[in-house]
């Protein structure tokens, strides 16, 4: 059995894999009041519980911040306090008894859809998690791109409006800032599911999410866009629109296919890919 752990600023989940299938899934919302502690208590509380019915062979996370993945360490969260330089898989590993492998969430993500859904057969392939915040992740033939350094694919810090308002990061005008769902909710004083109700706000919004994607398709030309996290399950309220202010915006001068695509897994794409990278883990 595979223990999958998906910790984001908005829920975390946990899920149950016996090899690529899904036997059991709990989502709880993120206290971010309670900060890093109580997210772990409320870890350790759900997989001691599933340990009296399961025996976990490989474990893998997907975090919602920023990771060193060849030190296996978190190196930062915007969203929820105390993540910062923390061991989880030391922690996992105490709870669970076996070595976890960690990526950020938009990687894992990725890894899930390019494995399992929207993405499969399709590289190189850009994952985009359109949630409360924005990340990106890159999957080529030979795999996850992560950078020399672990930090390719933050494509929420992008510059999509220089000079505009100041995002969590310290940076202006970040592509997160203008279009991620903490700040959405936070300038216009309404959740995300409601302002895509309203024609006006989809049309504004469709143009800065297109400055965005156009970065990815002249610096990647991925072969397809895949967009998860709850913001995208609007659906063609939201990619129709979206389709046609990005084939606007990159002109005819360029040649590169535009095939943009909602997530197949839903709200468990970075549950499967925690899944594969486990799984990839242990055969090695």
């Amino acid at each position: 059995m595979i223990l999958a752990v998906d910790v984001g600023g908005t829920k975390f989940s946990l899920a149950v894999f016996d090899g690529e299938k899904m036997v059991r899934r709990e989502t709880r919302s993120t206290d971010r009041q309670g900060g890093r502690d109580w997210m772990l208590g409320q870890i350790s509380g759900l997989v001691r519980e599933w340990q009296r019915e399961y025996s976990f062979d490989a474990c893998g996370i997907g975090f919602g911040g920023p990771v060193v993945f060849d030190r296996q360490r978190v190196a930062l969260s915007t969203h929820v306090e105390g993540w910062s330089g923390f061991d989880l898989p030391g922690f996992l590993h105490r709870l669970v008894g076996v070595t976890p492998v960690m990526d950020n969430d938009a990687n894992a993500g990725a890894l899930g859809e390019g494995e399992y859904g929207a993405g499969r057969g399709f590289r190189p392939l850009f994952y985009m998690t359109l949630s409360t915040g924005i990340g990106g992740g890159i999957v080529t033939e030979n795999g996850v791109y992560r950078g020399a350094d672990s930090w390719a694919g933050e494509f929420g810090h992008i510059t999509i409006h220089p000079g505009g308002p100041e995002c969590l990061c310290g940076a202006h005008g970040c592509f997160e800032r203008m279009c991620g769902g903490l700040w959405l909710e936070r300038d216009f004083g309404k959740k995300p599911p409601e302002l895509l109700e309203n024609d006006d706000f989809v049309r504004d919004y469709v143009t800065n999410l297109a400055i965005g994607l156009k970065n990815a398709v002249m610096l990647l030309n991925p072969a397809r866009i895949v967009i998860g996290g709850g913001i995208a399950k609007a659906g063609e309220r939201l990619f129709a629109p979206l389709r046609a202010e990005l084939r606007r915006q990159v002109t005819t001068w360029s040649q590169a296919r535009l095939d943009v695509v909602p997530a197949a897994l839903g709200d468990d794409s970075v549950l499967y890919g925690a899944m594969a990278l486990a799984k990839n883990a242990t055969l090695k």
